[in-house]
């Protein structure tokens, strides 16, 4: 079994991969700064669950402290590969805060790459995402189309990320797989995210603003299925040959786009609870739609998403309610 340095194990998609991870036996070395962005209650929360397991270890540090993350790899020489899931989240606060997407998407990534060249790990596998795409003229979003307009600071901070490991592939023959997630959503999810908030404010008698007059779409993706797609990449990459530096970019996703409209009414069905619209105009940096052309995970590894988008947010809504009441909120 492998042992995984993974990044960004306190965020949503890092927590349940590496549950993931250790449901198959793997040894998981956990890797968090455990930043504010949004509520850190929810990150320690899934620390805890993580922690429950005798093969998971976490160490609090940040991903562009060179230092700290050698001081992992000296406490774990058994380390052999790595999924690099830490970043700076969020479109519309990289309007805010760019810097920091600068120092944690693009340094962090150069840290871990470097971490790879240095220490002979030749399998890295990294989170990119759908934002990379900008306002594509497609609508089916394949991963030969041309990425090179990114519509906003956090999308070239990954597509930055996509073309550093690139680089390191070809040079140092590291075999890495970028995957290009979209709209993830389910249980232990980020409270930034739309399906999160709605929910909240739905709840509250509070009204949603719906941005772009409700003229988006957005293929949503449940973590379930997301995982089954980045275990099917790890499947993947652990069969290539050692060091030869095979690069790949994926798209998962679930591969059937959602209204915007559509997806609120959804939300309303399962809480049991209209909801209070402000039609508002596009928000800069949002791109109009987005829709996986997941083909080629299909072939390395029969991806299937199998999730409605009812019953993700049925789930989601589940595990909300016992979060939104119990002394760790």
């Amino acid at each position: 079994m492998d042992t995984v340095l993974l990044t960004g194990c306190a965020g949503f998609i890092g927590f349940h991969t590496a549950k993931e991870l250790l449901r198959l036996g793997h040894r998981v070395v956990g890797y968090d700064n455990v930043n504010d962005y949004y509520d850190t209650g929810i990150k320690e929360s899934r620390l805890a669950v993580l922690n429950e397991n005798p093969d998971f270890v976490f160490y609090r540090a940040d991903i562009c402290d060179e230092k700290a993350l050698e001081d992992v790899m000296k406490k774990h020489p058994e380390i052999n590969r790595v999924i690099h899931l830490a970043a700076q989240a969020g479109v519309r606060y990289s309007l805010i805060c760019p810097e920091k997407y600068i120092e944690t998407n693009i340094v962090g990534t150069f840290r871990i790459l470097e971490l790879c060249r240095r220490h002979g790990i030749d399998r890295l596998m990294f989170a990119s995402s759908s934002s990379v795409y900008g306002d594509a003229e497609q609508e089916l979003l394949h991963t030969e189309l041309r990425t090179d307009k990114p519509i906003s600071l956090y999308a070239a901070t990954k597509k930055s990320d996509e073309v550093l490991a690139y680089a390191y592939c070809n040079n140092y023959g590291i075999n890495a797989v970028g995957m290009r997630f979209f709209t993830v959503y389910g249980p232990y999810g980020r409270p930034d995210m739309a399906y999160f908030g709605f929910t909240e404010k739905i709840l509250r008698d509070e009204p949603i603003e719906v941005y772009n007059f409700g003229e988006q779409y957005r293929d949503f993706t449940y973590i379930d299925d997301l995982l089954t797609g980045i275990m099917g990449i790890y499947r993947y990459q652990s069969a290539l040959e050692p060091g030869i530096g095979d690069y790949r970019i994926f798209n998962i996703g679930n591969g059937n786009p959602v209204k915007l409209m559509d997806f609120i009414e959804t939300i309303e069905q399962v809480v049991g609870k209209a909801a209070k619209k402000i039609l508002v105009g596009r928000q800069t940096g949002d791109v109009t739609g987005t829709y996986a052309d997941v083909s080629s995970l299909k072939e390395i590894c029969d991806y299937s998403p199998k999730t409605s988008l009812k019953d993700g947010i049925s789930e989601f809504y589940r595990w909300y309610q016992d979060y939104r009441y119990s002394d760790s909120r």
